[in-house]
């Protein structure tokens, strides 16, 4: 008979609820503290990538993964920025190189089904996690911990939880946390291609006046030894139009677009688009809910910040349970709390109004915002140190450097 009392639940079938459980596990056991995770078995057939930056690289290695990720993944070297606008002033092209930071790269970009399927793999093999194939269906905060209504008709009971439920997050509203929310005139055209000159390890990020294009390099195949994923930041009638050209015409449009430094371009899959929106929320604790991932933060794909930023909160949570030594009266309970909002809210600030500035520079037309963001790019590409500081704050405050 499975248990129905836990000291912790993790809710969330993604990668941020997956590695949490993976992230807890060695701690709970050492703690003899009863874990649950929450989640339907994932398939793991997402077609996209995800750029796990070095400190990500660093949690996968403490929780054995990497060594069965890495022949998978492809190097991210050097991130170049160029200014592709037609505007009066311009920025000059920026390179970003991970050897500035003795690095060999500053991350690598990781087939999401490959993590999913791994992270399946080793919660299967584990005595500590009681995995609950369902969906969470209703939560209540009591006062005796929070009651999760389960879609198989179940109800447990867990002291803390960690909500990994995604931006619409049930454990969020039950949790009595408010959030902020915007949308942007934007949506993302994501599509992965081939190409026929090789990349270098390097990632582009093309700025245009609707946003971003952004390739990065994408792992080898058998069959198609240099790859690279695209995500293209248009308007919502851009995108559409785009995904409705023909492949063949698509193809010539974004090797003009890069122009042709990859080479031919063929498209492997058809483009998907998807609008782009923000939300942070007021706390990232309450009541024993524990926010990670997008129950706590969404923003633009820009950056290679979002799942990097939800492995933070999985890492700070780790770190505020094991502090805690997971104390049970409803005093400790807060204070963990009060511990993980103040931990996380500068981070997530920081970054989530890096990238929602960065974003609003390039659509705004007012010349003084030109003229700063030319300004502060001119400055990265000059100023060593000021680029090492900017490569520093990108790669996270937990970073290895």
């Amino acid at each position: 008979m499975e248990p129905t009392q836990f000291d912790i639940a993790i809710v969330g079938a993604g990668l941020a609820g997956l590695s949490a459980a993976l992230a807890l596990e060695p701690v709970c056991a050492a703690a003899g503290v009863k874990l649950a995770l929450v989640a339907p078995i994932t398939k793991g057939d997402d077609k996209r990538t995800t750029a796990l930056l070095m400190p990500s690289v660093k949690l996968m290695e403490q929780l054995g993964l990497w060594d069965l990720l890495a022949p998978h993944s492809a190097p991210l070297a050097t991130i170049r920025m160029v200014d592709g606008t037609k505007r009066l002033i311009r920025a000059p092209l920026t390179d970003f190189k991970a050897a500035e930071l003795s690095l060999e790269a500053f991350g690598y970009n990781v087939p999401n089904a490959l993590m999913v399927s791994e992270f399946e793999k080793k919660i299967a093999c584990s005595d500590t996690i009681f995995r609950f194939d369902a969906v969470l269906e209703k939560a209540l905060c009591a006062e005796d911990g929070i009651d999760l209504s389960l879609s198989t008709g179940s109800t447990i009971v867990s002291k803390r939880v960690a909500a990994a439920d995604g931006r619409n997050s049930i454990l969020r509203q039950a949790a009595g946390i408010k959030t902020r929310n915007w949308s942007y005139p934007q949506s993302a055209v994501v599509v992965n291609f081939q190409h026929s000159l090789p990349h270098h390890s390097v990632s582009t990020e093309i700025h245009t006046e609707t946003g971003p294009f952004t390739q990065v390099p994408l792992p080898a195949r058998t069959d198609a030894p240099l790859r690279s994923s695209l995500v293209w930041v248009v308007t919502p009638e851009q995108a559409q139009d785009l995904c409705a050209k023909p492949q063949d015409q698509l193809n010539l449009i974004i090797e003009q677009k890069m122009q042709s430094c990859l080479g031919k371009i063929s498209l492997e899959t058809s483009p998907q688009t998807f609008p782009l929106s923000g939300m942070i929320a007021d706390q990232f604790a309450a009541n024993g809910v524990f926010l990670l991932g997008e129950a706590g933060h969404v923003f633009p794909p820009i950056g290679a910040q979002g799942f990097n930023l939800g492995l933070r909160d999985v890492v700070a949570l780790r770190d505020c349970l094991k502090q805690s030594k997971f104390g049970l009266c409803r005093a400790n309970i807060v204070a963990v709390c009060d511990t993980y909002d103040g931990m996380r809210r500068r981070d997530v600030t920081l970054s989530t109004g890096a990238v929602d500035l960065l974003n609003r520079s390039l659509l705004s037309d007012f010349l003084p915002v030109q003229a700063a963001r030319s300004l502060g790019l001119t400055a990265l590409g000059q100023f060593s140190w000021l680029r090492r500081q900017m490569m520093q704050r990108g790669m996270g405050p937990q970073s290895i450097l």
